[in-house]
């Protein structure tokens, strides 16, 4: 009996051992995501709005960096953070550069930089993905969608790093982000459009 209680012991104990040792190293190495940076020479971010009621302003930002945690066979596991430069904002007429900065549109004096951080990765089919996360502006942060089209992967040829693109969309309220400003037309309506339509293009190297 007691030989028996011995056993019965050990092999109990042999078994809690061996459900807590650690996974083998490769599994490990198969689980964790790539880590790419983004290229900012070789990526961009634009966006419109209507302008006086019957055009359109476009524009977008120099200064796009960030990173990415990215498996193409795992997408709803990546994630994304980046950030830009509000004072990058493409214009060339200085006064027009110096207005933007204002609290009551880009805020750039305030608050010189946007971000992005994504919370969730809803694929769609194995190349488009719902990306929502937190995009902040003038200091305010409110969920976003984009609509992201995963565009493939190569060999660069010159920094011989494995580079992925992508495309991505979405539209905002820029009055939920502070930028309120706005004048009447003689028509009645308004000078500058409420909806801002985004467009981003992206080109990251996986850091291997």
């Amino acid at each position: 009996m007691n030989a028996g209680n011995s056993v019965s012991a050990t092999a109990g104990k042999s078994s809690v051992q061996t459900r807590f040792e650690e996974p083998p190293e490769e599994i490990i190495m198969a689980t964790t995501m790539p880590t790419w940076t983004i290229d900012p020479v070789h990526s961009s971010v634009e966006f419109s709005l209507d302008y006086m009621g019957f055009s359109t302003y476009r524009t977008g930002f120099r200064a796009l960096e960030g990173s990415l945690e990215f498996d193409p066979a795992r997408p709803a596991a990546s994630s994304v953070n980046a950030s830009i430069r509000v004072p990058s904002v493409d214009v060339t007429n200085e006064r027009l550069m110096s207005r933007l900065m204002d609290a009551d549109l880009l805020g750039g004096n305030d608050h010189p930089t946007i971000t992005f951080r994504s919370t969730r990765v809803e694929p769609t089919d194995a190349t488009r993905w719902k990306v929502t996360g937190d995009l902040s502006i003038h200091g305010m942060t409110m969920p976003v969608v984009l609509d992201t089209h995963y565009l493939g992967q190569g060999m660069h040829p010159f920094s011989k790093k494995v580079s992925a693109a992508f495309r991505a969309e979405a539209a905002v309220d820029r009055s939920q982000f502070g930028v309120t400003w706005n004048a009447p037309l003689d028509t009645g309506g308004p000078y500058l459009g409420e909806r801002v339509n985004i467009s981003i293009v992206i080109l990251a190297a996986r850091q291997d």
